[in-house]
């Protein structure tokens, strides 16, 4: 433990904080919906989108954000467990696996905190449960990498489509709604006060949490972390030109089933059995395609991508922040827009909020090393307070 040390800015591959960074933009994009009203969780959406122009952004959402963006940062997660493994590998460190354990109950502990007193969306509980898996496969063969992350992504994927499948033949299962919950979040996270709000909230991440739920989100998440691993592993992504071959075919293929699965199902009226196919398939092949077209234009949109890069440096405490600014605008407490505004003026919110991120995470790391809540990982993770000032 006494060797580890974080890895030096120097030996970063720094595509990889951009890609951070947009996974961050596009997490906010798939969020915002669901600060704005309930219906993502107990309406399927549809209430909220509906047709016509609102239709539309609902459209661009579904095929190039939904899914994608927390399966780029759940590449990057294994990618980045990899890399973290190799280092502590190279300094000697004993038990690394329990070293990387630690880090994760850490994560875990934030995850708690955000999840039952900001917001119920978390998805830091699940990486940290998932990565917890990710552990058991850290000394594994290649090939048992790709033969587990094919049968976790597709047996389920495939069995819960055809069960779905199968109920739209009986029955409209586009719509269904639970008014009553619905109500109920209008009525706390519209006009609650700040204990309705966070009872609201509990009831809410249990509900979107629960085991089968959990289950499903672990078969779609666990798989790509272990594709990220095995990039890792391969070095794929650290030396572009030496394996260019290698990469166009996973860029090109990808791009197939991004295109085939993710806008392919609008040619057939986007039925809501497909869904989980749409997402799973879709949003895997697609963070894979946006990973690789970030590594391979970083040289040629250099100034742009390392702005992007800074909010990616910082990607803890700007996840963070997201639902703290997503919580003030839309809730009671704050400036209390549930479910006012429209689609677009949702979106808008995000492409008004991101542009700032960028300057505020520009601006702390000219003086800082690290994110606040970075920073603080680091130092629990390595047991001891970690300098964080530049000119330290």
């Amino acid at each position: 433990m006494n060797n580890a040390t974080p890895l030096a800015d120097a030996k970063r591959l720094p595509w990889i904080d951009t890609a951070r960074g947009f996974a961050i933009f596009g997490i906010f994009m798939v969020n915002l919906p669901t600060f704005h009203a309930p219906y993502m969780i107990y309406g399927n959406g549809i209430n909220f989108w509906g047709i016509g122009e609102p239709g539309f952004w609902q459209m661009i959402i579904d095929i190039f954000f939904q899914a994608s963006f927390y399966s780029l940062f759940s590449f990057l997660f294994g990618f980045g467990m990899q890399i973290i493994n190799e280092n502590l590998h190279t300094k000697n460190v004993e038990a690394p696996q329990k070293w990387m354990a630690r880090r994760l109950f850490i994560l875990l502990g934030f995850g708690l905190i955000h999840a039952f007193l900001i917001w119920y969306g978390d998805i830091l509980i699940t990486y940290a449960i998932t990565g917890f898996l990710l552990l058991l496969f850290m000394n594994r063969k290649n090939v048992t990498l790709v033969v587990w992350s094919i049968c976790l992504l597709l047996i389920p994927t495939l069995m819960l489509t055809g069960l779905l499948f199968l109920a739209s033949l009986i029955e409209d299962i586009s719509n269904l709604a639970d008014m009553a919950a619905i109500e109920s979040s209008f009525q706390h996270y519209g006009q609650g006060s700040w204990g309705e709000i966070l009872t609201q909230n509990a009831n809410d991440w249990l509900y979107g949490n629960n085991l089968f739920v959990f289950i499903l989100g672990l078969f779609n998440i666990l798989p790509i972390f272990l594709i990220g691993l095995l990039f890792a592993r391969k070095k794929w992504l650290h030396d572009l030109q030496g394996h260019k071959k290698i990469l166009r075919k996973w860029w090109i293929y990808s791009l197939i089933l991004f295109v085939v699965f993710k806008a392919g199902p609008y040619a057939f009226g986007n039925p809501y059995w497909f869904s989980r196919l749409q997402d799973a398939i879709g949003g895997s092949a697609s963070a894979i395609f946006y990973v690789i077209t970030i590594a391979f234009l970083f040289d040629k949109l250099t100034k742009f991508f390392r702005m992007v890069g800074y909010v990616g440096k910082m990607a803890l405490s700007n996840y963070i922040l997201q639902s703290i600014i997503g919580v003030t605008i839309f809730y009671s407490i704050g400036f209390g827009l549930y479910g006012q505004l429209t689609p677009f003026q949702t979106i808008l919110i995000g492409l008004i909020v991101y542009p700032v991120q960028m300057i505020l995470s520009y601006l702390w790391l000219n003086k800082y090393k690290r994110g606040p809540l970075e920073w603080i990982w680091r130092s629990l993770t390595y047991g001891k307070k970690l300098s964080n000032q530049r000119n330290d």
